[in-house]
């Protein structure tokens, strides 16, 4: 399986961006999913996760109440909505494929299939 991330790009700080993620090959729909961020020499982190149905999701408590995480499974789709732009949030954001169907992981070991990465850039 294969993910394509797309929609990032640089916004100024307070601006909004929504990210996509769907695979080129193979099904997101019975799987969990979830987005990660990775900044310069730092480790990659969750941001924010989703079960398979769409109805639990998962937040770290720097995005909770700024990022929204949602999945539209006709299309095949995994999205992120990020309002309130930081420029602490300017990293290289992925997608990945849960290993089961809760997106309640927030160890990278937990997801099998990632994207290539997006970059967002938030500027002050």
């Amino acid at each position: 399986v294969q993910l394509v991330e797309s929609g990032g790009g640089l916004v100024q700080a307070g601006g909004s961006l929504r990210l996509a993620c769907a695979p080129s090959g193979g099904t997101f729909r019975n799987y969990g999913a979830g987005w990660f961020r990775q900044a310069p020499g730092k480790e990659r982190d969750f941001v924010a996760g989703i079960s398979w149905t769409g109805l639990s999701k998962y937040y770290a408590d720097s995005v909770k109440g700024r990022f929204t995480v949602a999945r539209d499974n006709a299309e095949n789709t995994v999205y992120l909505q990020m309002n309130s732009l930081k420029p602490e949030d300017t990293a290289v954001y992925y997608c990945a494929r849960a290993r089961g169907r809760y997106g309640d992981r927030s160890e990278v070991n937990e997801y099998d299939y990632w994207g290539q990465g997006t970059q967002v850039t938030v500027s002050s």
